[in-house]
């Protein structure tokens, strides 16, 4: 399996695994809302980085969700996840939220997969499998925090005449 095939292989199953927990409706626990959130992060992660650890044991590992073993700074090779971009998001039920798969060579970036699983039917994009993209609004959009748009956002969305 080529690394791109890993990445995309890897971030479609954590996304059907973060489905699975979510729909197993154990963490509905009003007093406690961010519950599903640490569960989906937690479970997502452990097996991300088991699955990474078994199929490419020489490289190194850097994962959002777990402390950092500096020995992947002397690899040439290291897989970086994020196994719930969007935690919030996913605590919620919302359907925007991501998990993220990738790979640096020599400290560059490589390859690497986003699935998208929240959407009807999900959706997985990967580097080697890039589509073209449609041709741009004219009003130029600006994606930023729903809750915490930084100002230098806003200033610049209001100097070009976007929106956010």
């Amino acid at each position: 399996m080529t690394d791109a095939e890993l990445a995309a292989h890897l971030a479609e199953a954590a996304g059907r695994i973060l489905l699975a927990v979510r729909d197993s409706h154990i963490f509905e626990d009003p007093a406690n809302k961010k519950a599903l959130g640490k569960a989906g992060d937690a479970t997502a992660n452990q097996f991300l980085c088991h699955a990474i650890r078994t199929a490419r044991p020489d490289d190194g590992l850097l994962s959002e969700e777990e402390k950092d073993d500096t020995a992947r700074c002397s690899m040439s090779r290291v897989w970086i996840v994020d196994p719930v971009d969007g935690t919030r998001e996913y605590g919620e039920q919302r359907s925007d939220w991501a998990v993220h798969v990738g790979l640096a060579i020599d400290g560059v970036a490589h390859t690497g997969a986003v699935a998208l699983p929240g959407l009807d039917g999900g959706l997985v994009l990967r580097t080697d499998q890039a589509s073209p993209l449609p041709a741009a609004a004219e009003t130029p959009r600006f994606l930023v925090s729903r809750t915490r748009p930084a100002k230098e956002a806003v200033a610049v969305a209001e100097a070009m005449g976007g929106e956010l």
